[in-house]
């Protein structure tokens, strides 16, 4: 993969950290399982919307690690209890999708709908912060 011109910059000292969250997104965004949707829901919230057929509650996780978002699907039957399938087209396979957030983006809420998981994010209003300084007589 080449890295950006932009990263790579002499003049952007200190940047490592935003060249490995690109470099994350970019091997993340090639991944296909399982399909998903992103949506703006208002001018500070996202949704995520994932097609997660045949999965229940206790087989999904969301977690947040740092300021990655890891959703992962785990599917356990017992031996031998696997149906006998003439076609199988609905994917029974675990995965694990997971998205960089911003800064300052909250997970919100995760509902399973009809074989459709939503995460809703949500940035939470910025409260102006002013921090003074001490001057040091020296």
């Amino acid at each position: 993969m080449s890295r950006s011109v932009f990263v790579d910059s002499p003049f952007l000292l200190g940047f490592e950290h935003t060249r490995s969250l690109i470099d994350r997104a970019a091997k993340i965004a090639a991944e296909g399982y399982p399909p998903y949707n992103v949506e703006a829901i208002g001018e500070d919230a996202v949704r995520i919307t994932l097609a997660v057929a045949g999965f229940s509650p206790d087989q999904l996780s969301v977690t947040v690690e740092g300021r990655q978002l890891v959703i992962s699907g785990k599917r356990e039957g017992e031996p031998g209890q696997e149906p006998s399938y003439l076609h199988r087209g609905i994917a029974a396979r675990g995965f694990t999708r997971a998205f960089v957030l911003a800064d300052g983006l909250e997970v919100e809420t995760a509902r399973l709908e009809h074989g459709l998981l939503h995460v809703e994010l949500r940035r939470p209003e910025a409260t102006p912060t002013v921090k003074r300084i001490p001057i040091q007589a020296g």
